[in-house]
């Protein structure tokens, strides 16, 4: 077996002094096609698709690994895909050795993704959205990838899994007798099964793994990202990968990120895909495979295609607020509006008469940018009694103005002042009188 990468004292992992002879660039949920509150991301993507093509050349990559989300939703569209295949075409232009391994996440359509299969491979592209078997094996002619250095050697292989769906999992049974998880036990015996098989093949060479699914210990972006996996299961452990893969490429959290060792780590989505991705460092993973067999990584970090702001002051906003916080951003007024930045405001609880939302943007529509969302910043609520309390009180024994003041609290986060209570009341009178 492969012994697992050291580690340097600064919890990195310790560089070889041999010659770097293998370069691979991870990647993942690139989620081509997506909208942001109805806006489109489609000038962004071009941006950093040219950002990536400039970094393949310049650092000499080898091999490209995708794990996941290439597409936004099972269905995209023409331009999506088009998108899509020119970016491979040009990244294997700059490099013609170059081998690309794209795996299917759970937003991808997966047979779409293998259907250009034979042309792919003109281009180097090995594209993976389900798992296939022969007579119960791993069809490792279409899972196990070769990557060889620029001289045509292979240096290491990459064993190509894509997020594992109920059929792509044959030992999955749910049974009430068995202890555990049956989905983490199910897929840990797919790589499992895997290793065990791509070793029997390759022996001891450098092993590489794709991975879309949540992995334990893995920070989410806050309503970004899926709860994906069977049964309800969300989160898998990380010591399901064998200790003899040398690397594991993650997809599906946008927060770039290690879990677990080192050497199993999540490359994070391109640019921020919401709100809550507003403050990530966005990038790619760059590996070097020494011929000592050695890895180490180097992260690196993507130009922001379109600028992102969150404006939110201290703890929200006032509406009034709004207005000298936007002509703080010193925004220019010349730029189109593919390229216009995206703001998302956060706003304290108040009452407005035309509704907080409109007000906003209304306001928003005079400025150079585009609303990506707003939201009013609401404080906890104290429960004064506890729910088995609570549900014994009957509505009768309420008193309307009660309920009124529980309502608007609710709606607006503030309670009512003196005219709220005055309008309830007159409403209560006309309501009595009719």
């Amino acid at each position: 077996m492969v012994a697992a990468p050291r580690f340097g004292e600064t919890g990195g992992l310790e560089r070889g002094t041999g010659s770097m002879a293998l370069k691979i660039l991870h990647t993942a949920d690139w989620h081509i096609g997506q909208s942001l509150n109805g806006w489109s991301r489609t000038y962004e993507h071009q941006q950093v698709f040219k950002e990536l093509e400039e970094l393949i050349e310049r650092h000499e990559v080898d091999a490209l690994v995708v794990a996941g989300d290439v597409f936004d939703n099972q269905n995209p569209s023409a331009e999506a895909t088009q998108m899509l295949y020119e970016a491979l075409a040009r990244f294997q232009e700059k490099r013609p050795h170059l081998v690309t391994v794209l795996t299917a996440g759970n937003h991808d359509p997966a047979g779409r993704v293998e259907a250009p299969g034979v042309l792919f491979k003109k281009i180097g592209v090995q594209a993976v959205g389900m798992v296939r078997r022969d007579d119960g094996a791993l069809d490792l002619d279409h899972h196990l990838v070769p990557l060889k250095d620029r001289a045509g050697e292979v240096k290491a292989y990459v064993l190509a899994l894509p997020f594992p769906r109920a059929t792509d999992l044959p030992g999955l049974k749910f049974s009430s007798s068995q202890e555990g998880s049956p989905v983490v036990r199910a897929v840990a015996e797919l790589y499992e099964g895997a290793v065990a098989q791509v070793r029997e093949q390759i022996g001891d060479a450098p092993l590489l793994a794709t991975g879309h699914l949540h992995v334990a210990g893995g920070l989410e972006s806050e309503g970004a990202e899926r709860r994906i996996l069977i049964g309800g299961e969300h989160a898998m452990p990380w010591d399901l990968f064998p200790d003899d893969l040398i690397y594991v490429a993650l997809g599906h959290l946008h927060k770039p990120q290690r879990v677990g060792p080192e050497t199993i780590r999540y490359s994070g989505s391109l640019f921020p895909l919401s709100v809550s991705e507003q403050h990530y460092k966005h990038g790619v993973d760059l590996l070097s495979l020494s011929d000592a067999g050695e890895l180490s990584r180097e992260r690196i970090e993507l130009t922001r295609p379109v600028p992102f702001h969150r404006l939110k002051g201290d703890g929200g906003l006032l509406v009034k607020e709004l207005v000298p916080a936007l002509d703080a951003l010193g925004l220019d007024a010349d730029l189109p509006l593919d390229q216009q930045p995206f703001v998302h405001v956060d706003l304290k609880p108040q009452v407005s008469s035309g509704g907080l939302k409109a007000e906003v943007d209304q306001i928003l529509a005079e400025y150079p940018v585009r609303s990506a969302g707003v939201s009013v910043l609401r404080p906890a609520r104290q429960k004064t009694v506890n729910a088995e309390a609570a549900s014994m009180i009957r509505l009768s024994e309420i008193q309307p103005d009660d309920l009124f003041r529980t309502a608007f609290e609710r709606k607006h986060g503030v309670e009512p002042d003196d005219k709220h209570l005055d309008y309830f009341y007159r409403a209560i009178a006309e309501a009595e009188v009719e």
